[in-house]
């Protein structure tokens, strides 16, 4: 990867990131959204982006449902705060990873307890 390429992805997440926040934040029937990565590809025309949302598997699904219908809004306001020739296409991912450290540390503290327990 270039260093115009991680710059520009880095560009794009912390924006995405300030716009999402500012989107989702204070609203009850939305879970917490950070942006936790943005990937280029080497044109610079599609942004991948990695999503981490925090709540019920119901407000989980509500938001990023919510995220890939407001895209092209999301693409447009994107434009308009980044110097770019082309305003990369934004391909939305979800990030499991928070979900899947927080799911095996509970795992790893019910067998710290049973341990205890023997």
């Amino acid at each position: 990867m270039s260093i115009r390429t991680e710059k520009v992805a880095s560009l794009v997440r912390q924006e995405l990131g300030t716009i999402l926040s500012r989107e989702f934040s204070g609203s009850a029937k939305y879970g917490f959204t950070t942006v936790t990565e943005a990937r280029m590809t080497p044109d610079l025309r599609v942004a991948r982006v990695f999503v981490s949302i925090m709540g019920s598997d119901e407000k989980k699904e509500k938001t990023f449902k919510q995220i890939e219908n407001q895209k092209g809004r999301y693409r447009s306001m994107l434009g308009s705060r980044l110097n770019l020739k082309f305003v990369p296409t934004l391909e939305f991912h979800h990030d499991t990873s928070l979900d899947n450290a927080m799911h095996i540390e509970k795992l790893i503290k019910e067998i710290h307890k049973n341990d205890k327990k023997e």
